[in-house]
């Protein structure tokens, strides 16, 4: 059975090679190199204590505030309100306690399985290497700044996620260059990062070719069908014959899913990174600071700097202002961190507006399959997302329910 795989990030990735493994003939399509999307600037973490959903009241009521500080932490393009209204009306819906509940569970669903499946997947590539043992440190200057994260701490004990509360001076013995301005950190254990999350994507696709697959570049314009999928149609001129296609292409796979007369409210949570090669400082564990909203990872040969989000959809210009915000509050934090020999970069983070991925067969054509939506948690989802894929798509009972995931819940 031949499987086009439309889009080569790193959930993309991992689900050709899932599928080629379990005997599918793969092809993984994309219209750029494989990695280059969100998968090449994302923040490294494997972020599993992160599934709480953005839709909490605690949240969404600072919105309007934020949106008036041109340094808040999220950020929304005038001229874009008018198209995000009906999608920030799908998340004010999310927010009610009964659905906030259950949201959080099958969150939680898949951050539990994150290490059963992603550890077998990195060793049997030869991967292992590229997952670091440190974790993350979310960093308060105060007590009142650590009760207004306590509805996360909250959300991961009722989950049973471990952590563990720090002096500041506690932190800085872990990181010495962590400023004397933090009162207090959360070590999370579990939420360990990636050596270079582009690489890893890359050395993927290595392993997927070895094993068969096939990689091609082209821009999807359509889909045949004749009662069920048949083809792939490139504005290149060319079909790609199929019996099934998956469709994760992150925050462009929206407009794929209109091709097939099946809309879903994905928007683009724009992110920016700055990665600094000569930063002057060295760490071991990335960083978190939940009221500065902003997140350090030492990655890809430097120290990535990110944090923020912009709404402007997928094709307005980037806005680097973003990154240079991130960076000085980071430098709050990190005060010797120096910003020399770096570079800015802007991806697009697929969102949902209950924050939980679609991963799907389809509602309306038959031989067409979705895993999207997966926000800040691609690469933390990835291994998972290909083991749940693959059993959906092969016919094995998967190891939760995925009735949560399904395309048609909105």
């Amino acid at each position: 059975m031949t499987t086009v795989v439309v889009g080569a990030g790193i959930i993309g990735t991992a689900i050709a090679y899932e599928l080629q493994k379990r005997g599918r003939q793969v092809i993984l399509l994309d219209k750029g190199e494989v990695g280059r999307g969100a998968s090449y600037g994302n923040m490294a973490s494997i972020a599993v204590t992160e599934f709480m959903p953005a839709s909490r009241p605690s949240i969404w009521k600072q919105i309007p505030g934020w949106m008036l500080d041109p340094e808040g932490p999220v950020c929304v393009r005038p001229t874009y309100m008018p198209k995000l209204l009906p999608w920030f009306a799908r998340f004010v819906a999310a927010s009610r306690p009964g659905k906030l509940r259950q949201l959080e569970a099958q969150g939680a669903a898949l951050c539990k399985r994150v290490y059963d499946d992603l550890l077998p997947l990195l060793r049997e590539t030869g991967l292992e290497g590229e997952l670091t043992e440190e974790g993350c440190l979310s960093l308060y200057s105060n007590e009142a700044e650590f009760r207004a994260d306590r509805e996360h701490i909250e959300i991961l004990e009722r989950f049973g996620f471990p952590y563990q509360r720090l002096t500041g001076v506690q932190a800085q013995e872990l990181e010495p260059e962590l400023s004397e301005s933090i009162g207090i950190a959360v070590l999370f254990p579990q939420n360990r990062s990636l050596r270079d999350p582009f690489r890893l994507v890359s050395s993927l696709a290595q392993r997927f070719t070895a094993l068969g697959g096939e990689i091609r570049r082209g821009t999807v314009a359509g889909f045949d069908r004749s009662g069920r999928i048949t083809a792939v149609r490139l504005a290149e001129g060319d079909r790609v014959a199929a019996e099934e296609v998956v469709i994760c292409a992150g925050a462009y796979s929206c407009l794929l899913s209109k091709m097939l007369g099946e809309p879903m409210p994905l928007e683009t949570e724009r992110g920016y990174h700055t990665q600094i090669m000569s930063p002057g400082i060295s760490m071991r564990h990335s960083i978190i600071w939940p009221a500065r909203a902003f997140m350090v990872t030492p990655t890809a040969g430097g120290i990535r700097v990110g944090g923020t989000v912009e709404m402007a959809g997928l094709d307005a210009a980037p806005d680097y202002r973003r990154s240079k915000i991130t960076v000085r509050r980071t430098q709050t934090a990190l005060p010797n961190l120096r910003c020399e020999d770096f570079s800015e970069w802007m991806g697009h983070r697929p969102a949902l507006p209950d924050t939980v991925p679609v991963m799907s067969a389809s509602a309306r054509v038959p031989g067409v399959f979705y895993a999207t939506g997966h926000g800040h948690l691609g690469v933390t989802y990835a291994a998972t997302t290909a083991r749940l894929m693959g059993d959906l798509m092969t016919g094995v009972v998967p190891p939760i329910d995925m009735r949560p995931y399904r395309i048609d819940r909105f």
